[in-house]
């Protein structure tokens, strides 16, 4: 290993990869073979330390111009077109979200690795081109900047790499998220563009690879979990999928929700991604409710795996339910829609089975779960909002469940309408075996400074003309999260979400924070002076969005 202080006049990259070099080989414990410098060229993730999918916006005025035509060849689509009001400038660029509701414009992802106190150890950036060099699109992926669910990150089940989504399309593609996929159209999207979702993973030693997919047309593949134990061999997906009028075509019906997609190992340009095979569904008729419109109950988000069964959240849109859910594989956990996993539950192997003549009328047939003692109520008559996104188990009894919020930005009392949620932060639940049934215990806000605004160098500072709102943002609650088990305590990591009067908040710099609990605590009282802490800020132009460990951390009991 290179002396920390180098004898010889040396860069501060030099110096920081001597004391990352020492930080991660004292506090990781990585093996003495793993610390000799030959060694080191060929891993680039270690044990114990985090990582954050951070996205950069390439801030050229000419991505898009004043009175262009949006969303992208809209003549050519239902339309209607309206004219850009903003160019490509941050984060005026985004005020194009207040005339074309599907604006977005892709942007490259960079998966930063830091110390759990939040030192930065390096940053990896995710193979992509730009749309003056799509020679390069045989490998690449992208994200929409501001579409605040995307690039979840997670461990795949035997947590040697890491899984994530994006869009293969250039940099700087307007309305990407919006798009169809090529092997699904929508005639009534109003957006004339078309680009594959993917599914990507990452070894410790920063070597990439990328599956193609037709699911999620018209919206966005959000998170993914590669099973890769037991001799499976598959992604288990979260999204939405939509971006038209009703009824919506079979392809889009099946391209919603949570999908089972095979991995590739072919280079993308190679890749002929075929019909979405669908894993899972929900309908709200379960519960004896009307049923909605096809396929909107599956809009999923978060995503995660614990004791062989697949969990996802709900937290957005008018219809369904915003709440936690699970796959049920046996078909006797839930006959009325709710319920817990049943002893001895496997994870899914094959996609669902449907009638393809049906899909129009019934949709996919149900054999999701909502989780006992969570919201069961209707997304739209629901009060107070439930907004759940990210959730991590610390064991079988206690469930984390992030809630990034209302997002409410309706007038000046955007703050302390934020400040005022008692939802939003990251709750804790704790299952009662008793009773079968999950109970709510308390939701930790200290430190997370609901409704304060925060400056960001260079942002603009007073109201936004496009919305009549200050440009500030503050932070709304949590989206991703992940944690570590230490003895009696737990410490979680989470991704802010934001409220201000930008022309779209998922654009908003954000924040990574991390709260410790005490794993046993039930008491709301005593959790009330567990403070959150600041361990990273985005900067101007910046966007943070999934947490994770590193790849080969060993479980969740014992990240340490």
């Amino acid at each position: 290993m290179q002396p920390l202080f180098p004898k010889s006049k040396g860069s501060w990259q030099t110096l920081l990869k001597g004391v990352a070099a020492l930080s991660l080989a004292t506090l990781a414990g990585i093996p003495a073979s793993a610390q000799d410098r030959d060694h080191d060229e060929h891993i680039h993730f270690f044990p114990g330390n985090l990582v954050v999918s951070r996205s950069l916006y390439n801030n050229n005025a000419n991505n898009v111009k004043v009175g262009a035509l949006l969303p992208p060849n809209c003549a050519d689509t239902v339309g209607p077109c309206v004219a850009a009001v903003n160019n490509g400038t941050y984060p005026f660029v985004f005020n194009n979200d207040t005339v074309d509701s599907s604006f977005g414009i892709t942007s490259k992802i960079y998966l930063d690795q830091i110390t759990p106190w939040g030192f930065l150890l390096d940053s990896l950036e995710v193979p992509n081109s730009s749309l003056r060099d799509i020679s390069s699109e045989s490998n690449q992926l992208v994200t929409s900047f501001s579409s605040k669910s995307e690039i979840a990150l997670n461990l795949s089940t035997d947590g040697k790499l890491l899984t994530f989504m994006g869009y293969v399309a250039p940099i700087d593609a307007i309305d990407a998220s919006n798009s169809n996929t090529p092997g699904v159209i929508d005639p009534s999207n109003p957006v004339g563009v078309s680009y594959y979702r993917a599914v990507a993973t990452v070894n410790r030693s920063g070597k990439f690879t990328f599956t193609e997919t037709n699911a999620y047309s018209g919206n966005n593949g959000r998170a993914a979990i590669l099973n890769n134990t037991n001799g499976a061999n598959f992604f288990y997906t979260a999204g939405n999928a939509g971006n038209g009028s009703n009824p919506q075509p079979n392809g889009i019906i099946l391209g919603a929700g949570t999908q089972i997609i095979d991995p590739s190992k072919a280079p993308e340009s190679f890749q002929t991604p075929t019909a979405p095979t669908p894993v899972g569904s929900f309908s709200v008729t379960k519960l004896g409710d009307k049923a909605d419109k096809i396929g909107k109950d599956d809009n999923f988000r978060g995503l995660t795996i614990f004791n062989n069964v697949v969990y996802f959240t709900k937290g957005s849109g008018s219809n369904g339910v915003d709440t936690v859910y699970f796959i049920d594989t046996t078909g006797t956990a839930c006959p009325k829609g709710v319920g817990v996993p049943a002893v001895g539950a496997t994870l899914p192997i094959s996609p669902l089975a449907y009638d393809a003549t049906t899909l129009q009328t019934s949709g996919l047939p149900s054999n999701m779960c909502i989780l006992a003692g969570f919201p069961t109520g209707l997304a739209k008559t629901a009060n107070p909002v439930a907004a759940p996104f990210g959730l991590w188990f610390a064991n079988a009894e206690t469930l984390y469940v992030a809630d990034e919020g209302d997002g409410f930005a309706g007038d000046t009392t955007l703050y302390t309408h934020a400040a005022a949620q008692t939802a939003a932060g990251i709750q804790k639940w704790i299952f009662n075996s008793s009773t079968q049934t999950w109970n709510f215990a308390y939701t930790l806000q200290n430190g997370l400074e609901l409704g304060v605004p925060y400056t960001v160098n260079k942002y603009p500072a007073g109201t936004n003309s496009a919305t009549g709102l200050p440009w500030a943002p503050a932070t709304d609650g949590v989206r991703n999260i992940t944690g570590s088990v230490d003895g009696g305590k737990v410490t979680i990591y989470g991704i802010t979400s934001t409220v201000s009067g930008s022309g779209d908040q998922g654009a908003d710099p954000n924040r990574l924070v991390a709260v410790t609990d005490v794993l046993s605590n039930t008491d709301a009282t005593k959790a009330a002076t567990e403070k959150f802490t600041i361990v990273r800020k985005a900067d101007f132009a910046e966007v943070l969005r999934g947490v994770s460990f590193t790849p080969g951390t060993s479980s969740n009991h014992d990240r340490w």
